[in-house]
Parts: structure tokens; C-alpha cells; sequence
């Protein structure tokens, strides 16, 4: 039988412009060369919640859709480290279009421990 995969569901997701907007008035920003990270607080106690934004500024359909499925991969893979009960924003800047996954998955844990949103060290 194999292993189980580790998913990240879409319930897991910020997808309301309305929760976007929250995290952009109250939560802090990280900021980085490739990618900023907004975190809040949330209400509730339960599992984090994460929106990924990729604006047109950095290219095609494509491009922009191979971003947001890096930094989806990016926190389903630490998703057990990040701490319960916050929502998380992560926006790619222009120059994240130009680098590999591997670039994108260091930055975004370098502004996760600046953020201190994880609860073990990676």
C-alpha cells in the first residue's frame, strides 16, 4: 500500500477577496527580495489558512499559474511546522518569475522564521 500524500485542500485556503483584505489591514508584512509574506491572527484556534497572490505584473497565464503552484507546494510541504490559527498571505514579486523553486522554498522559509510562524525549525 503507499504512503500516504501529504495534501494541502483547498479548505485550507484563503480564496475571499474579503479574507485578502483583512490580512492586508491588520497582519504584519515580511518582506523579501522574490516574495512578501503577510500574516494575522485569526479568530479561531484551527488549522492555518494560506492565499498565494501572482499578479499579471509577472507575465503570462502560465507563468503566473507555475508561481502559485511553487508556493502552494512550498507550504503543503512544511504545512506541519507552520503554527495553527493564523492566515497567511504570500504575494511573488516580479523577480520570482525568474528564479527556481528551490529559491522561492528559501526565501519563503527565511521570511517564515523572520514572520515566526513556525513551530519547529526546519
Amino acid at each position: 500500500m503507499p504512503a500516504k500524500r501529504l495534501t494541502f485542500p483547498k479548505s485550507r485556503r484563503l480564496i475571499q477577496s474579503a479574507e485578502f483584505e483583512h490580512v492586508k489591514k491588520n497582519g504584519h508584512v515580511h518582506r523579501g527580495r522574490l516574495l512578501l509574506i503577510g500574516v494575522v491572527s485569526s479568530n479561531d484556534t484551527g488549522p492555518f489558512r494560506a492565499g498565494f497572490v501572482t499578479s499579471r505584473a509577472l507575465g503570462s497565464a502560465v507563468v503566473r499559474n507555475r508561481i502559485r503552484r511553487y508556493l502552494r507546494e512550498i507550504v503543503r510541504k512544511h504545512q506541519r511546522e507552520i503554527v495553527d490559527g493564523l492566515w497567511i498571505v504570500t504575494i511573488a514579486r516580479v523577480s520570482a518569475a525568474r528564479v527556481a523553486y528551490e529559491q522561492l522554498e528559501a526565501e519563503w522559509l527565511r521570511l517564515a522564521k523572520r514572520a515566526s510562524i513556525l513551530a519547529t525549525p526546519c
